[in-house]
């Protein structure tokens, strides 16, 4: 049997993704969840003592937040939710302010694994965080149409249709204004737009955002559409289901719920904010030994511990449906997908295929399996990085949806409230 999902889950799913810009606004949002539910904020120069309760860290577009339960010794094992905080889009580059042919433009750079014509005739605003001279960031979000990468006219290509090849670095810049280039234009727009100074202003992560607001969609809108869904839908499911255990955790220290939400999965995740660094490695190990424990403790709790890589996955695509394995048909409002590749694109395997398989049962969560057809290259996910890391038990889920990468994506109306339930009920049992 299969409960409802609460209406007010996709309402909070729907504010969350029109506000996270940005990897630094969606860790931002998370926050504010948090400490809403009682989390604090611990600084990574700081000294960490012994604690029971929610903390969490931030640095840059990554967050890190756990939940110790009282009395909870050294050795208790981590339950982790893995996601990461970015998706594939247009970056503003250092020097931004160029032109062509009477025409003032925005010079980006291309980020991850972008499909490159939903980026065409889109109104675009600008966000992401600007560092000032005193070496603090402050958040920036332009959310109006202030540019646009305008499509060429079928009538001077009259082979579109046959297929649009796009030059990414002629033919993907924004325009935003009539005239010679100014430098220094862009900054002086987006500075006012954040009350700054621009003389203040030494350096930026800025990027272009679709503006048109996520919504439901379909006969019985039984669809979300949206930017970012891969993979904020994930980083706002672990915010939720720490926020509600930390409000009424089951009892028994038998666990620590973390959520690790890394930044630049779409591009490796190797960077000081990414899986492939050693932060979730520090965190874990400062949690240890802030009460009390050693090496033996840690080494405990590592090999007690297992993690969800939860990541955006593919539903069927009914256009499409040969190029999906012919026996795993995931579809929409079907619930959240076990994804499995031996090749260790994905890091599952059977002990962690089985522990959340069994906890979506007892959350009365539906569930499916993915696997790609043998043909089409398998993409991959902080997972099996995280396995080999920190050597501990991983499996890799996600919502399944479709137009993956895209400005604008979609998912099955339920599945995120399934996926925090399935969740809620991996980091609670121990």
């Amino acid at each position: 049997m299969t409960k409802a999902i609460d209406p007010l889950h996709n309402e909070d799913l729907l504010a969350f993704l029109e506000a996270a810009s940005s990897p630094y606004h969606a860790v931002a949002q998370a926050v504010q969840r948090l400490e809403k539910a009682g989390f604090e904020e611990l600084r990574e120069t700081d000294e960490w003592t012994g604690h029971s309760g929610g903390r969490f860290v931030v640095r840059g577009g990554a967050l890190l937040a756990w939940y110790v339960p009282e009395g909870a010794p050294a050795h208790t094992p981590f339950r982790i939710i893995g996601a990461h905080t970015d998706s594939p889009n247009l970056r503003v580059k250092p020097t931004p302010d160029t032109g062509s042919a009477g025409w003032r433009q925005v010079a980006v750079e291309i980020y991850g694994g972008v499909p490159l014509n939903t980026w065409l005739d889109r109104d675009l605003g600008v966000s992401g965080r600007l560092t000032l001279r005193d070496g603090t960031a402050k958040l920036v979000k332009i959310d109006e149409p202030l540019l646009r990468v305008p499509q060429l006219a079928i009538h001077l290509d009259r082979t579109v249709n046959e297929g649009l090849s796009l030059d990414r670095q002629r033919q993907l810049q924004p325009v935003w204004a009539l005239g010679r280039p100014e430098p220094g234009a862009l900054l002086r727009r987006i500075a006012a737009g954040a009350g700054l100074d621009p003389a203040e202003v030494l350096g930026w992560d800025l990027m272009l955002h679709d503006v048109q607001k996520p919504g439901l969609l379909g006969a019985d809108r039984e669809f979300l559409v949206s930017a970012r869904l891969d993979n904020l839908v994930s980083v706002h499911a672990g915010a939720a289901t720490l926020a509600t255990v930390a409000q009424s955790w089951p009892g028994a220290a038998e666990c620590i719920p973390v959520l690790a939400a890394f930044d630049h999965e779409e591009v490796g995740s190797g960077s000081e904010t990414g899986a492939q660094g050693p932060l979730l490695e520090r965190v874990l190990g400062r949690v240890v030994t802030a009460r009390g424990g050693g090496a033996e403790d840690w080494a405990r709790a590592l090999a007690g511990t297992v993690c969800v890589s939860s990541d955006m996955s593919h539903a069927v695509h009914p256009n499409y449906s040969e190029r999906h394995d012919p026996d795993n048909h995931p579809l929409p409002n079907g619930g959240p997908v076990i994804k499995v590749n031996v090749n260790q694109r994905y890091a599952t395997d059977g002990t962690g295929y089985a522990a959340f398989a069994a906890a979506a049962d007892r959350a009365e969560v539906p569930w499916q399996r993915f696997v790609s057809n043998n043909a089409m290259p398998c993409g991959t996910s902080i997972g099996p990085i995280t396995a080999a890391r920190l050597g501990v038990t991983t499996v890799d889920v996600g919502v399944p949806g479709l137009s993956m990468h895209s400005s604008r994506e979609l998912c099955g109306a339920d599945d995120p409230g399934y996926l925090t339930r399935a969740l809620t009920e991996f980091v609670s049992a121990g």
